[in-house]
């Protein structure tokens, strides 16, 4: 009696294990993947309920802050907008009288000059590109170097370069006291102090940190507007998360994490590594917002790349340059066509319509 009980037992046994391998199996070729219990279902688009949860939670990283910040000992007001605007716009802060701050910084080019190297003072070559100032009021550390610690050290630093617009702060001082519609600004957006060194940065720094990007469709498919960019976008969105890395360096909502990488570039430039001489600091450069991405060729921080398409390629082969500086996030990728295509229409989605810039009229 208890062998015919152990063999019905063991039958059954068996018909039950063979039940769930056909029932795998079954599975298995219905979703072209082993059953897992990370992997249950296919959406209609055929994107996976796990890798739908991996995206939502990426997309909980992108959130735009809900205001500017502004130092506590240079808080934002209108006037101190308009007189910082002014003094960007207008050339004579430099020795020429022919050069600006917007002459590098051009909202036209999305706050760059389109150039692969800027142009300073005598119309020669500087050595670097023009970086945009595009959402620099969440920058810690500024230029591509990093050498400026605040938006107010940084505005003087191009005026007073010998290189660049090649005037001393002193003599700007000196012209800005000379003109009667100047001191007025002057007066508005800082009472009681007078035209100096310090109240020129400080008004050119509030300008500079109301020059934010506005909505692009990224951020309305963020907050939920599913339409808004195409399938490949989306996709193109997974792989700069996850195969890409790009997230690893361009995090956020502003698409940065503001440090300083060696890229693997071909360069005798040593970057932030000549202010901080610790040897992953050498060839390292800030990492740029990609906020209007596709407005701003050309690329990189010596202009030498100048399509989209371009860059991802020098990423995929993991720089050109192999040295004990490199990053460990710069490796090679293997991306397919496809996936470097679905990359760069991910990264125009993050360009936005700004509002235009009225040009300010100089002071007399």
């Amino acid at each position: 009696m208890d062998q015919i009980l152990f063999m019905k037992t063991t039958t059954l046994a068996l018909l039950g294990a063979t039940l769930a391998l056909i029932t795998a199996g079954s599975v298995s070729r219905l979703f072209g993947a082993d059953p897992t219990p990370n992997a249950i279902s296919i959406k209609p688009d055929g994107l996976s309920f796990t890798a739908d949860h991996r995206r939502n939670q990426w997309k909980q990283k992108y959130s735009r802050p809900k205001c500017i910040p502004y130092p506590d000992d240079n808080p934002y007001s209108k006037d101190r907008e308009l007189l910082g605007k002014t003094l960007f716009f207008d050339p004579r802060l430099s020795r020429s009288r022919s050069i600006s701050c917007a002459s590098c910084h051009n909202p036209g080019f999305a706050w760059s000059d389109g150039l692969a190297k800027g142009i300073g003072s005598g119309m020669k070559e500087l050595a670097r590109r023009s970086p945009t100032i595009l959402n620099v009021a969440w920058a810690d550390l500024l230029f591509w170097d990093g050498r400026a610690e605040s938006l107010e050290q940084q505005a003087l630093g191009p005026i007073a370069s010998e290189r660049e617009m090649n005037q001393p702060v002193e003599a700007v001082v000196r012209t800005l006291n000379g003109i009667s519609e100047y001191r007025l600004l002057f007066e508005q957006a800082y009472p009681g102090q007078p035209i100096s060194e310090k109240t020129v940065a400080r008004a050119i720094a509030t300008f500079e940190r109301t020059i934010v990007s506005g909505d692009a469709p990224f951020d309305k498919w963020i907050a939920g507007d599913e339409g808004v960019i195409s399938d490949n976008a989306k996709h193109g969105f997974d792989l700069f998360n996850g195969k890409a890395g790009c997230a690893r360096c361009h995090m956020g909502w502003n698409f940065t994490d503001n440090g300083f990488h060696d890229i693997g570039m071909e360069s005798t430039d040593r970057g932030r590594g000549v202010y901080l001489p610790l040897e992953a600091m050498q060839f390292a450069f800030k990492t740029p917002t990609l906020r209007n991405v596709d407005r701003r060729a050309p690329f990189l921080h010596d202009g030498s790349t100048q399509t989209l398409e371009g860059v991802v390629d020098f990423y995929d082969n993991g720089g050109r340059v192999k040295r004990p500086s490199l990053s460990p996030e710069i490796l090679p990728l293997h991306m397919t066509p496809k996936e470097k295509e679905d990359l760069v229409e991910f990264l125009k989605t993050l360009t936005s319509k700004d509002k235009t810039i009225e040009l300010p009229v100089l002071p007399r």
